[in-house]
């Protein structure tokens, strides 16, 4: 595959560049379900007059279809695009990234998709189309699946479909979240999952963060205790990874425990645990659900998370040596890869 990739770019180039652009439009009216042809022009940055003339040729194709709400992927489509994925990879190198990166970290498996989710809504969506992917295929009958807050993980939820493996499945929000927006908590994605996928929830009405008494008490609650129960046996954990200091502050910590953070060198948040450049966990609370020494006996730990902000973090949770899955992007990609031969 490489070998015949590496004689067309030498003959025909032109070649290679028209089905990247061609494959690009159908990816993302593929990942934005309906859209009108000037909201795809300005995503694509290219001009109304050129997406016109190769839009037309994919309809022609049979590959698009139109009607006055806008283009949506036809079912020809949906297979050609199947098709190519892994084509694509190699010619935007993306397959070499995930085998590279797979290695210095131990990860079992890496999907890299193409972009900045920093700066485009688009590649934040197939970050999360991607992640979606990943779980359907790692879910089996009758799964228990943990899932943490956050705007990536929002994303995967979105991006979720009706499933008969996920029927019988459970999804349970991995911790506590009350403090948070509301759309971007453990609680609200568990249940977006499992209403999008046809499969059941449970939720966990607390705070993430607790002193020490309060947790004693609420892990009293029997209905707590049956979640938190549920949360610690399950199969699969879904999890986002973020910059320390930009979720101390979404999270409200106080300036004391920042300045700690920042004296121990925390710099990626994960599962609500704080880690450093080298994948220590330098700082835990008190939290009713998931907690790291459970990750030992979760037999599925797929992270989701893109941005080339978050890749030194996203390094810093590979070092930590838990990870089954891991869902990025390009950006994102280059900096783990420059963390790993540093």
């Amino acid at each position: 595959m490489r070998e015949i990739l590496d004689i067309q770019k030498q003959l025909l180039p032109d070649l290679l560049d028209i089905m990247k652009t061609r494959y690009t439009i159908l990816h993302h009216v593929l990942v934005s379900g309906v859209v009108g042809r000037r909201t795809l022009a300005a995503s694509l940055d290219m001009t109304e007059r050129v997406l016109r003339g190769e839009v037309d040729f994919l309809k022609e194709q049979g590959l698009l279809e139109t009607d006055a709400t806008g283009m949506k992927i036809s079912e020809a489509g949906r297979r050609l695009l199947d098709a190519l994925e892994p084509l694509i990879k190699d010619v935007f190198g993306l397959t070499e990234m995930e085998e590279r990166i797979g290695k210095a970290f131990g990860v079992s498996q890496v999907i890299v998709v193409p972009g900045d989710s920093d700066t485009s809504g688009f590649t934040k969506k197939e970050l999360g189309r991607a992640g979606a992917a990943a779980l359907r295929k790692a879910v089996v009958k009758d799964d228990v699946i943990a899932v943490t807050g956050g705007s990536t993980m929002a994303e995967v939820a979105d991006q979720m479909t009706a499933s008969s493996r996920m029927r019988g499945s459970w999804f349970v929000p991995a911790r506590g979240g009350l403090g948070e927006s509301v759309e971007l908590q453990a609680n609200t994605i568990a249940s977006t999952m499992a209403k999008r996928s046809g499969g059941n929830y449970r939720l966990l009405h607390v705070p993430d963060h607790l002193g020490e008494g309060a947790y004693q008490s609420l892990m009293q609650d029997p209905q707590i205790q049956e979640v938190v129960d549920a949360v610690r046996r399950c199969r699969i954990v879904v999890h986002g990874i973020g910059d320390a200091m930009v979720m101390a502050r979404r999270r409200k910590v106080d300036a004391e425990m920042t300045r700690s953070l920042q004296e121990a060198g925390a710099l990626a948040e994960a599962f609500g645990y704080y880690f450093d450049r080298q994948g220590n966990v330098v700082h835990k609370m008190p939290t009713v659900g998931l907690r790291v020494e459970d990750l030992q006996n979760i037999e599925v730990v797929l992270g989701v998370a893109g941005g080339k902000s978050k890749g030194e973090a996203i390094a810093s949770v590979l070092r930590f040596g838990r990870q089954d899955i891991l869902v990025t992007d390009e950006a994102a990609a280059l900096e783990i890869l420059k963390q790993a031969s540093s």
